[in-house]
């Protein structure tokens, strides 16, 4: 266990101007203020305000932080008011430690809506001072160390929330150390089953491991001093968890995961980066697809670095991470990085670092009870990500699933606000298009559009749907349960793929009641906001429509003999060869061929021209049989004509 003293010689390492007096204060006040109580472990309670405090130094934290660490619990354990504490340490101080105090637990029906409320709570506070969260994730980083000493059903429960919550918001702040800690620990009482099972295997071949791992970073310092590049080689074990989540997306046993280690080199500058990385590919061959390049593109919590995946000479898959020695900085401690900044200009930085963060809230805060509001906050937490670029080759990053709608937003509010259509790639689509990485769009404005109710449906991003019932004068403290009818309501029906009226634009929806299929018979009535709705012609609700003025409308695509086979492959040499020939093989004029990078696979889109249907249906079939492709879909655009 570390005292006081020691944490006081730990801090003046990295701050000499560090308020030692007040530390010091803070300290004897809280040990005082918890006096004979215990933890679960026996030991006398200050060891945890303690500990916690070091794993903040640790991250080099300013006085008032440490101070905060410090105090953080005697509010809700020892009755001591946040006044007390604000007329002994100051206003900053009080507000920290207010920001982690959990709330009276009156007014709750039960304890997993206290603790939702109580995270809600320490969220809304972390928009106005990010500290708050560090202090909040040292104190669960600590207890998580700890939790062997807790019931199993304790254990499992914080294990748990700790891992849908308080991980993820380590990583979306860029905490890579805290973050993988905590889904270890996590892990350990969540499947201990598995967690045992892994660190036996991991630990019996840990040195045949370190011994080849020895071998490869000579080899690639060797290299690299040929070329005269100064540099920091690292092999790196993977954490537990990550190992774990490998296992289950690629449907793996331990042995077949083959990437256990990664390599790590550090340089100085960034055009020496990209010649480490033309060195390692000279040395080793790279695996197609599986190169990322998170200096031009960072991700949307601050890290950069290159990845690259190569094949040894002896077949053996290896990950390798290239990036500056400020970008590790960064990368392994993330927002905590930014204590080095003072004022204002810390603030700025910590205000980029929690965007996301005042996005989700903007939005949830006043529409969901604190349970709904958890987990729809896991959702945005775990939300994968997509790069996606302006028509000047701007990057734009949004949550997978996104529409252009989002895009339109993000870019800008009065591009949201005026947009009326979107092409995708050189093509319109529909404002309910998911957007895939690599995607270019550009949004077409008019002065006198505005959004509709329904892309509150549409949007994927808190901030679209914040900007658009902004525009449309909605209110956010509406009653929950209506909120919940009226979505009901918006989601009776979605976007067509194109829509025309003689009088100029008129959206067109399918019903979902009776889900309109390409050639069904289909009837139409204009509803509400001059919505036109499609029927099949026999739904059971065209009763309830007498009402609504019908519209005459039937089918028609531009070109029948035009359309687009969209095929998923995982990455191989030679897989594009055989889907072309395919196409030769059936006497298919092959008018166009696209590849994008979709996650760890392949889309392939094939623009065909074709004669007989049978001919198409029979190269489907063919594809479908090959190994390594996923998905075969038929693609043909289509829209209504009156």
């Amino acid at each position: 266990m570390v005292d006081i003293e020691q944490l006081i010689n730990e801090i003046r390492g990295y701050d000499e101007h560090a308020d030692f007096a007040l530390i010091r204060k803070a300290y004897a006040y809280a040990r005082k203020a918890h006096g004979e109580q215990k933890r679960e472990s026996g030991e006398e309670y200050i060891v945890h305000p303690l500990e916690v405090a070091r794993i903040l130094v640790e991250m080099r934290a300013d006085s008032e932080t440490i101070c905060a660490a410090l105090l953080h619990d005697i509010v809700e354990d020892t009755g001591t008011s946040i006044a007390k504490i604000e007329s002994e340490f100051g206003e900053e101080i009080a507000n920290l430690v207010e920001g982690v105090t959990k709330t009276i637990k009156i007014h709750f029906q039960s304890g997993e809506e206290y603790g939702a409320e109580n995270i809600r709570k320490i969220l809304l506070a972390t928009t106005k001072d990010v500290r708050i969260m560090l202090i909040k994730l040292a104190d669960r980083l600590h207890n998580m160390r700890t939790l062997k000493d807790f019931r199993e059903d304790k254990q499992k429960r914080i294990a748990k929330e700790t891992l849908e919550i308080y991980a993820p918001i380590a990583y979306k702040l860029g905490m890579w150390e805290w973050k993988g800690e905590l889904e270890d620990l996590s892990l350990r009482y969540t499947d201990p089953g598995v967690y045992q099972d892994l660190k036996n295997k991991i630990n019996k071949k840990r040195t045949e491991r370190e011994e080849k791992t020895k071998e490869i970073i000579k080899e690639i310092e060797d290299r690299l001093k040929e070329n005269n590049i100064e540099s920091r080689v690292s092999g790196r074990a993977k954490y537990f968890y990550s190992i774990y989540q490998k296992m289950l997306k690629d449907n793996k046993t331990f042995d077949e995961i083959y990437d256990l280690i990664g390599i790590r080199v550090l340089v100085k500058t960034i055009p020496e980066c990209y010649a480490v990385l033309a060195i390692i590919h000279n040395l080793w061959k790279p695996i197609p697809g599986r190169f990322k390049d998170y200096i031009a593109v960072p991700k949307l919590n601050g890290y950069q670095s290159l990845h690259t995946d190569v094949i040894t000479k002896i077949g053996e898959i290896l990950e390798i991470q290239i990036r500056t020695i400020d970008m590790h900085y960064l990368a392994e401690q993330g927002i905590a990085a930014h204590w080095r900044y003072k004022g204002t200009e810390r603030d700025k930085k910590f205000d980029q670092k929690i965007a996301w963060l005042k996005q989700i809230l903007d939005w949830k805060q006043h529409s969901e009870t604190a349970k709904e509001f958890i987990e729809s906050l896991k959702i945005d937490l775990f939300q994968d990500e997509i790069i996606v670029f302006t028509p000047k080759g701007d990057p734009i990053i949004l949550p997978e699933g996104s529409t252009p709608v989002d895009f339109a937003y993000e870019v800008h509010t009065d591009v949201g606000n005026y947009c009326s259509k979107a092409e995708v790639n050189g093509e319109i689509v529909p404002l309910d298009y998911e957007l895939k990485s690599g995607d270019i769009i550009y949004i077409i404005t008019q002065k006198n559009a505005k959004p509709s109710r329904n892309w509150v449906n549409i949007a994927k991003t808190n901030r679209a749907k914040t900007k658009i019932k902004q525009r449309l004068g909605l209110s956010q403290e509406r009653d929950p349960k209506q909120a919940r009818l009226q979505q009901e309501d918006d989601e009776r029906i979605y976007s067509l793929v194109k829509f025309l009226d003689y009088d100029g634009k008129a959206p067109l929806k399918l019903s979902k009641c009776c889900n309109p299929q390409y050639e069904d018979e289909i009837v139409a009535f204009v509803m509400k906001e001059g919505v036109v709705s499609v029927h099949k012609k026999d739904c059971p609700n065209i009763a309830t429509l007498s009402d609504n003025k019908p519209v005459p409308i039937r089918w028609k695509t531009q070109d029948r003999t035009i359309k687009t086979i969209e095929i998923t492959v995982r990455d191989k040499i030679g897989l594009i060869e055989q889907i072309l020939n395919i196409f030769s093989e059936q006497k298919l004029n092959v008018l166009s061929i696209n590849i994008k990078t979709a996650k760890e696979n392949l889309l392939v889109s094939v623009k065909i021209k074709i004669e007989d249907q049978e001919q198409v249906n029979l190269a489907i079939n063919k594809l479908k049989a090959i190994n390594n492709i996923i998905d075969v879909k038929l693609k043909q655009k289509w829209f209504f004509f009156f």
